[in-house]
């Protein structure tokens, strides 16, 4: 596929994902429309799944596809905020991202929704 047709094809499947968002959060940024394996340029999969992390500003409830790639995300927040939004999106029939790391933007991150409280 060429890099034109995966961010096409991956912008429209991030923009479900960031509309989705918004209905839970109120305020959702389009994040990622394209991922490179082995390469080769692929849009963000369709799957969706949800994750909590934490940035420099605070937490962020994500959405992701099955690789773990960010397409939409809340802001930065309090924690308890952000995983108010990541169990509305279950509630809403989304499934916890299984893995421990997510890639967003050129970083990849701890996902911490299953920390224990201090």
């Amino acid at each position: 596929m060429q890099y034109f047709q995966a961010v096409q094809q991956g912008k429209l499947r991030a923009s479900k994902s960031q509309m989705k968002m918004f209905d839970v959060a109120g305020f959702a940024m389009l994040t990622l429309t394209t991922k490179k394996i082995d390469g080769k340029f692929h849009p963000v999969g369709e799957e969706e799944f949800t994750a909590v992390i934490n940035s420099p500003d605070g937490y962020v409830a994500v959405i992701v596809d099955k690789d773990g790639f960010t397409k939409a995300q809340s802001k930065a927040l309090k924690k308890d905020e952000a995983i108010s939004i990541f169990k509305k999106l279950l509630d809403a029939g989304m499934q916890e991202y299984p893995e421990k790391e997510i890639q967003i933007w050129s970083e990849t991150r701890q996902t911490i929704q299953n920390e224990k409280s201090e």
